[in-house]
């Protein structure tokens, strides 16, 4: 058998949803760039799950099924109560809120094709009641009930701050949400189409993607973006802090990418979203340390920024505490997840790869009494 680490390089499936080729990010066959510029959140989780962009009436019968279904169980705000709130990280009351949604779901064994998809529209609706509601209720705050009559970006920061948010707040985390949607067999999605394989409900597939995007090289590498802004504090710092980090051969969290070559196409999108806002909130210092940090690892390490790197300062400039950016990438990604995991189950097999052993050679049981 051949090993490959990381299973990098290898092709694992086949699929209509996103590709990654000569460092372009499509989703079925739109380049990200088009996408980023010119569409909706909204209409891009359409595209994931339906193959095709929505035409009007098509995408207003997805914003009415996602509204009419935005609201939590009053179970799972009680639940949250119950946390030990200055200890669980908002990605860890996420994953337990996902799989807790599952017992409230009367259809959440039903495998045909229609139960699944409305298993999906109510888990796509309900991902930004639980990021914005467990924010809240860990500040002694009462969650705020989704309106129907704002858009999926609107609608989360609405619910987070209680204030109906600026029209270029909404653009930012709509042009976000867009970028992170979905990203060919990442480690979240991979590991959500391992766990449907086996024929396990969509609840359990989006409870394990989240479990592998809480990690720190996975999702969790914004957060740890914007804690080491916050570390280096000024501008005239970051040289020093930065070549630090280099010489000690330690990594710098948000550059880099296994897929991409060239750079990550998404990056652009969000540093220019960056500056604008850092310069409207009076803070752009944010942004001048991030392209002085990007200066120096690309111009010494040739690596260039991912998504993760500009994403850090957008979010803050929102307003938006550091350990939420990773559940927001969530709220955007479960539509990848979503697309992949039904994508799955219309042409399952198993998911069952094996492994090259290294351990001893073939051994005899010896008696306890006649060990030494």
């Amino acid at each position: 058998m051949t090993v490959t680490r990381g299973l990098e390089g290898v092709v694992a499936t086949t699929s209509s949803i996103s590709s990654i080729i000569d460092d372009t990010l499509t989703y079925v066959g739109y380049d990200i760039d088009d996408l980023a510029e010119n569409a909706s959140f909204e209409e891009v989780i359409y595209l994931l799950w339906h193959r095709q962009l929505p035409n009007q009436v098509q995408l207003e019968e997805l914003k009415n099924q996602l509204a009419e279904n935005a609201e939590l169980p009053q179970e799972v705000l009680e639940h949250f109560k119950m946390y030990p709130i200055n200890k669980v990280h908002p990605m860890a009351a996420l994953r337990t809120a996902v799989s807790l949604l599952g017992l409230y779901d009367e259809d959440v064994d039903l495998m045909d094709k229609e139960s699944n998809y409305k298993k999906a529209i109510r888990l796509q609706a309900k991902m930004p009641a639980i990021v914005t509601a467990f924010a809240r209720i860990r500040k002694g705050l009462e969650p705020i009930a989704p309106r129907k009559d704002l858009c999926f970006a609107a609608n989360f920061l609405y619910m987070l701050s209680g204030k109906e948010p600026e029209a270029i707040a909404v653009e930012a985390l709509d042009k976000a949400l867009v970028l992170h949607a979905d990203h060919e067999l990442n480690a979240s999605t991979f590991t959500a189409r391992v766990c449907v394989a086996t024929l396990s409900d969509v609840y359990s597939g989006v409870t394990s993607a989240i479990g592998a995007l809480k990690g720190p090289l996975h999702g969790g590498a914004n957060e740890a973006v914007m804690n080491m802004l916050s570390e280096i504090g000024t501008l005239e710092n970051v040289d020093t802090y930065i070549r630090e980090k280099l010489e000690k051969k330690e990594k710098i969290m948000g550059f880099g990418h296994r897929v991409y070559r060239k750079g990550d196409p998404r990056a652009k999108h969000l540093r220019a979203m960056s500056q604008k806002l850092t310069e409207l909130t009076g803070e752009p210092h944010w942004y001048e340390m991030s392209t002085r940090i990007e200066s120096i690892v690309t111009g010494e390490k040739n690596l260039p920024p991912n998504v993760d790197f500009y994403s850090a300062s957008v979010y803050h400039s929102l307003g938006i505490d550091h350990d939420l950016f990773t559940p927001i990438f969530a709220v955007s990604r479960v539509s990848g997840w979503l697309a992949h995991i039904l994508e799955q189950y219309e042409n399952n097999r198993l998911i069952r790869p094996r492994a090259d052993y290294t351990g001893p050679g073939m051994q005899k049981y010896i008696p306890i009494e006649q060990r030494g």
